[in-house]
């Protein structure tokens, strides 16, 4: 790490105030899907100016792209292995711990996706030093991304100058006088101007041949052996545009089997967010139909681990979230007891586990609030008294009150903690009064819990690819040494692919 680290924090008025930009067009309108299809534009002007042809190690370098689909046909053979990291930059300690594990598990991979804000708290250009040159320089391989919501606080600016080689965008038309967008321009948070010598100067931290990739824009799909991957970018808000909606349902054709990645989840905290296309329609249609060969969607957005094997029709398509690459950890004991899509407890999976969740949560709860005595739970109280709550089987279970700190029969304090932190009831039961432990929590409380002392929680997937089938494992990262040396894996599951009858350049 460096020598100082400013410590993000979420509580502050300032940080508040640069971070305006998404409730602003929750209220005002959102322009991201024009100014995305303006960055397209501009960047399908400059490929025919500004060709760059020079090969990496790889094969990637110079962006072959097939006319105007944004596809990445890279070199890859039909087994190999990439890994996918969700919601990484804040540049403290939790995201730099992530990266012993992180090189030790994904030793031999060829590439590395980012799925969901690469930057913190605004996406600032200037800010890409400390925050992702710097902690990946000993990954060996390229690393491609799609944008998040805080990618966008600043209009995109540092994320296209730093993946796309993009100078800025010129100014956009005035609005009409005194329209919601006038309005919402008057108090738009302006993009910074990178420093084009200072961002050189870091991209040096990653300079090694082998390690350079570039990409056509904001959302894409890469062509990796039997593979393609899509990423596509859903603003601030969550959604896309009718010309990125267009582009997915072109690269989406063919039997080549595909695993999309996005900055918005579909299945997440037990709910369906199918991802609203404009002019109609949804990515999860798109998704599942069986015309397309999904066989997994990956989302970043809510900072930790989720897994939703879903079937439809017959085929299992996997929906998992993978946002715990180094932000703040969104609590997972605020799950209700999973039941959506056809997926039930049973088959859901997620990190850190419940009981976990909820003993990080009472400790800053009773940290902040001054009564540890009161909330701070042991895991093993937790973890019992979640399963008392959600009707199922301890995942810890120590026997009697009182052995190693646990409780085979949670007592009244370990419940009310349990109910005002926010762990769901059984059904018919009634609720006690509640801390603003999800929504407000995941808006503002959620941001300033960030703990700098380990264990973290914090996650990453390795896919290992090869004839037939990918191989899925989500490894743990906590900060403890152990871990790093040797990451301990949280879920795995095989996807079987569907047989492949086109060529690698198929679209």
């Amino acid at each position: 790490m460096p020598a100082q680290v400013v410590k993000l924090s979420w509580l502050k008025p300032g940080t508040l105030w640069k971070a305006r930009n998404g409730p602003l067009a929750s209220l005002l309108g959102d322009p991201t899907g024009r100014d995305r299809s303006r960055w397209v534009a501009a960047q399908a002007a400059r490929r025919g100016d500004t060709p760059d042809t020079a090969a990496s190690a790889d094969g990637s370098r110079g962006v072959p792209v097939a006319g105007d689909d944004l596809v990445i046909a890279r070199d890859d053979p039909d087994t190999f292995s990439f890994v996918v990291i969700g919601d990484t930059g804040e540049g403290d300690g939790p995201q730099y711990a992530v990266v012993p594990g992180l090189l030790e598990a994904g030793a031999g991979t060829r590439f590395a996706v980012v799925c969901s804000d690469v930057l913190y708290p605004v996406g600032s250009g200037d800010e890409y030093g400390p925050k992702f040159f710097r902690p990946y320089r000993d990954y060996a391989a390229p690393i491609y991304a799609i944008p998040g919501n805080h990618d966008w606080y600043d209009g995109l600016t540092g994320f296209m100058r730093v993946f796309c080689r993009a100078p800025a965008l010129p100014p956009a038309p005035r609005p009409r006088a005194l329209s919601a967008a006038w309005w919402r321009t008057l108090l738009w948070a302006k993009p910074e101007t990178p420093d084009d010598e200072r961002l050189d100067e870091e991209r040096l931290l990653r300079g090694a041949p082998a390690q350079q990739a570039s990409q056509p824009g904001p959302y894409w799909a890469i062509d990796a052996g039997p593979l393609r991957i899509v990423g596509i970018d859903t603003g601030l808000l969550g959604d896309i545009d009718r010309e990125q909606g267009a582009w997915l349902r072109r690269v989406s054709a063919g039997d080549r089997p595909k695993i999309l990645v996005t900055g918005s989840p579909i299945y997440v905290d037990g709910e369906h967010h199918p991802c609203a296309i404009e002019g109609g329609g949804t990515v999860d249609e798109i998704v599942t139909d069986p015309a397309h060969h999904y066989v997994a969607a990956i989302g970043g957005d809510i900072h930790n681990y989720q897994h939703y094997p879903v079937d439809v029709d017959g085929r299992r398509i996997e929906y998992v979230v993978s946002g715990g690459g180094g932000a703040f950890m969104h609590a997972t004991h605020t799950i209700p007891r999973v039941h959506v899509g056809g997926v039930t407890e049973d088959d859901f999976r997620c990190y850190p586990l419940r009981g976990d969740s909820l003993a990080f949560y009472s400790r800053m709860y009773g940290r902040r609030l001054r009564l540890r005595r009161l909330f701070d739970l042991h895991p093993d109280e937790a973890s019992a008294v979640v399963a008392q709550r959600l009707g199922t089987a301890p995942v810890r279970a120590r026997g009697t009150a009182g052995a190693a700190g646990g409780a085979a029969t949670p007592g009244l304090r370990a419940r009310f903690v349990a109910s005002v932190l926010g762990v769901p009831p059984r059904p018919h039961r009634r609720r006690w009064i509640r801390m603003p432990v999800r929504k407000t929590l995941t808006g503002l409380l959620s941001p300033a819990s960030a703990t700098y002392d380990p264990p973290f929680f914090k996650s990453f997937l390795r896919l290992d690819v090869r004839p037939g089938a990918v191989r899925v494992r989500c490894f743990a990262a906590t900060g403890m040494l152990g871990q790093e040396q040797n990451p301990p894996v949280e879920d795995e599951f095989t996807i079987v692919l569907p047989p492949h009858q086109g060529d690698r350049q198929d679209r």
